[in-house]
């Protein structure tokens, strides 16, 4: 059985956009070995048309020496948008018809990671459909900026561990769904 694992990095003011003009003094080898531990664990990453056309537009001409490149590149990678009509750098697949159903099914039998994606991220939790959320709360309040969950639904969460990296002050929630039995 699969699952998809969402993490992102966020402020106490629940900010998420843009990260990479606040959260890189946050980064030290405790949110490596996270983020590097999520990486791994999925088999393909899950990415919303916006983290995609900005991914895409960086990853395949960066770097070559640097591993990430590497990595990011040559990993499948499932876009969610009912507004591209392709996906077309290196393993990429378009889900863009019955979303939740293909999710469900994709799922089934592969491990999913999403980076990012915070408006994919909460239409899959509105729709149960995230296993796990990962949050790497930043102490810092960024003031301005798109928030991970804005005016909607409710959406109960469970907390299943808390990390305090000790240099940082960052702190790594990690929930599922309410509902979700008991593992």
């Amino acid at each position: 059985m699969g699952s998809i694992k969402s993490s992102l990095f966020i402020s106490l003011d629940g900010v998420i956009e843009s990260p990479e003009t606040w959260h890189l003094p946050y980064f030290d080898d405790q949110m490596g070995a996270v983020v590097g531990e999520l990486m791994s664990g999925a088999e393909a990453t899950l990415l919303g048309r916006h983290t995609y056309e900005g991914f895409a537009s960086y990853w395949p001409t960066a770097d070559p020496a640097d591993p990430m490149t590497k990595a990011m590149n040559s990993a499948r990678k499932y876009v969610v948008s009912t507004t591209l009509t392709e996906a077309a750098w290196e393993n990429s697949t378009l889900i863009n018809g019955d979303v939740a159903a293909e999710l469900t099914t994709l799922k089934a039998d592969t491990h999913l990671g999403t980076t990012g994606s915070a408006a994919l991220v909460r239409w899959m939790l509105g729709q149960g459909l995230v296993d796990e959320l990962h949050l790497l709360v930043h102490p810092i309040v960024v003031g301005h900026g798109a928030k991970l969950f804005t005016d909607g639904e409710t959406v109960p969460l469970k907390l299943v561990s808390s990390t305090t990296f000790e240099n940082t002050g960052v702190v790594h929630l990690v929930y599922t769904n309410a509902d979700a039995p008991e593992a």
